[in-house]
């Protein structure tokens, strides 16, 4: 049986699936792809995040490929970037990278990329980069202390998520609340509508 109108997410990000589900937009299916995040030489965060949210995507693409249980299916890919200039933040796991991390954002603007790629049923690839940027107040050791025993920041991108305690370091954001979060909805939904998705099909049932 092809399965109509249903949607891949190409990660297993809860915050990813949070903010689908405020949408009113469940996942038939989470496929997290292991791809390779190391940025290229000299790349600007925004083609790492458009080409990560792309590689993500087309994996997903053809591991369902041949299944012809999931062929009608929209497949959605996201990668979040945070960076200083050009210098990029990654995921952090260690306490002394996100001190590292926390204190090059104390007091200081930041940009964050999120690249979304959305495979359609007929395998056309549509992909969209949205760019905000966020202002932390700035960070006392005291702070940075106290957030790092908090281990919110473990394994987010710029070592803090905006959703948690990290949200009153913020200072000013200009751009999407959403896309700092890891999906921009508005985008997103947008890109979804204009495939042919229909994204008020779960509205009735919330």
């Amino acid at each position: 049986m092809v399965l109509k109108n249903k949607l891949i997410l190409a990660s297993g990000s809860p915050r990813r699936v949070e903010l689908l589900g405020q949408a009113g937009l469940e996942p038939a299916r989470l496929m997290p792809m292991d791809v390779d995040e190391t940025p290229k030489k000299a790349e600007h965060p925004r083609s790492l995040a458009r080409r990560l949210s792309g590689e993500k995507a087309e994996a997903s693409f053809r591991a369902i490929k041949g299944d012809p249980a999931w062929q009608g299916s929209y497949i959605l890919a996201a990668d979040t970037v945070v960076a200083v200039g050009r210098r990029i933040l990654g995921k952090c796991e260690y306490a002394d990278e996100a001190s590292s991390a926390l204190n090059l954002l104390s007091g200081r603007n930041h940009r964050v990329y999120t690249g979304i790629c959305l495979i359609t049923p007929d395998g056309r690839l549509r992909q969209k980069i949205v760019e905000s940027k966020v202002r932390f107040r700035r960070l006392s050791a005291a702070d940075i202390d106290a957030y790092l025993a908090s281990g919110e920041w473990r394994g987010k991108a710029g070592a803090y998520a905006i959703q948690g305690i990290a949200g009153s370091f913020v200072q000013k954001l200009v751009g999407s609340y959403t896309n700092v979060v890891g999906l921009p909805l508005y985008e997103t939904t947008l890109l979804l509508a204009g495939e042919g998705f229909d994204i008020r099909a779960g509205w009735g049932e919330r």
